[in-house]
C-alpha cells in the first residue's frame, strides 16, 4: 500500500481485516441465515461470525481495550480505549446481495477516534485513516470534493429502523435535501456514505438516526480527507445525535437549510 507510515496497531488491524474479508466473501456465495431484530432491522450469521472473529483477533492488538460492536453492545457510548465495530454495515444489502455493504472498525481513545478502516470486499475497496496521516483508498490519497454550493451538491442520507414511527420527520428532512441539492442518494450503509464523502463522490451526508459503529471510522475518514463533521446545528458531533458530514465548502449552507426548514 502506497501510504504513510501507519502505526503498528493500524497495520495489525489491516492484516486482520484481510482475514475477515475472506470470511465476508465466502459467506457472500452462500445463502444467509437471517433473523429479525426489528421489523426492518436484520442480523445474519455473517454479522455474528465476523464480529466474533474481529473481537477475538483485536483483543491482543491493544491490550485492555474494550469493545463496542453492533451485535453485542452492552452500552450506548464507547468508554475509555475502545474498538468500535460494525461487522456488516448494510446488513439488509448483504442479505439481498447488493454490494454496498462493508465492515467498519475504529479505535477510540482519549475521547476521539484515532484510526479506522472501512473494508468493502465485494466492491474491492479498503478505506483507511489514521489521525494526522490522511485518508486512503486502496493506497491512493483521498480528498473531498470542491463543490461549493448546495445547488450543485450530491448528498447522501439514510432512514432509521423506526421509519414508521418517525415517518413525518424523515420525509421533512428528505424534502429539504431534495429541494436544496442537485440530488439525493440512499445506499443503505452509513459507513460507505461517509467514505464516499471522503473520496469526493458525495459532497455531503446527513442522517438523523445513527449509531457509533455506523459512523466511527467514516467520521475520521471524512476529517482526514479535508472534510467537516458536526451535528445538525453545527455543534461538535457526538454519537447518537444527527450527523452532518460535508466537504466543508457546503457545510454552513447545509446547516442553514436544515435549520430554516426545520424551524419552519
Amino acid at each position: 500500500m502506497d501510504s504513510p507510515d501507519f502505526s503498528p496497531r493500524l497495520q495489525a488491524l489491516l492484516h486482520i481485516l484481510d482475514e475477515s474479508d475472506a470470511i465476508f466473501r465466502s459467506r457472500w456465495k452462500e445463502k444467509s441465515t437471517v433473523q429479525h431484530k426489528g421489523r426492518v432491522d436484520l442480523v445474519t450469521d455473517t454479522d455474528l461470525a465476523i464480529e466474533a472473529f474481529l473481537k477475538d483477533k483485536l483483543k491482543d492488538v491493544v491490550p485492555g481495550a474494550t469493545f463496542m460492536a453492533e451485535e453485542s453492545a452492552g452500552s450506548v457510548m464507547p468508554e475509555g480505549c475502545c474498538w468500535i465495530i460494525d461487522p456488516v454495515d448494510g446488513t439488509t444489502n448483504f442479505a439481498h446481495r447488493f454490494s454496498d455493504t462493508a465492515t467498519s472498525v475504529a479505535l477510540r481513545e482519549n475521547g476521539e477516534v484515532v484510526l479506522g478502516a472501512v473494508s468493502a470486499p465485494i466492491r474491492g475497496e479498503r478505506y483507511v485513516a489514521e489521525r494526522g496521516k490522511g485518508a486512503w483508498l486502496n493506497g491512493k490519497r483521498l480528498h473531498v470534493s470542491a463543490v461549493d454550493t448546495c445547488a450543485e451538491a450530491l448528498v447522501a442520507t439514510g432512514f432509521p429502523y423506526s421509519i414508521r414511527e418517525d415517518m413525518d420527520t424523515v420525509l421533512r428532512d428528505l424534502r429539504i435535501l431534495l429541494d436544496t441539492t442537485i440530488g439525493v442518494r440512499r445506499c443503505g450503509a452509513a459507513a460507505l456514505d461517509l467514505c464516499f464523502v471522503a473520496s469526493g463522490c458525495f459532497d455531503a451526508y446527513f442522517e438523523g438516526w445513527i449509531k457509533p459503529w455506523d459512523v466511527a471510522a467514516g467520521w475520521l475518514l471524512v476529517e482526514e480527507a479535508g472534510g467537516l463533521v458536526t451535528g445538525r446545528e453545527g455543534q461538535a458531533y457526538e454519537f447518537h445525535t444527527p450527523i452532518l458530514a460535508t466537504n466543508g465548502f457546503v457545510h454552513e449552507e447545509m446547516i442553514r437549510n436544515l435549520r430554516i426548514r426545520h424551524d419552519g
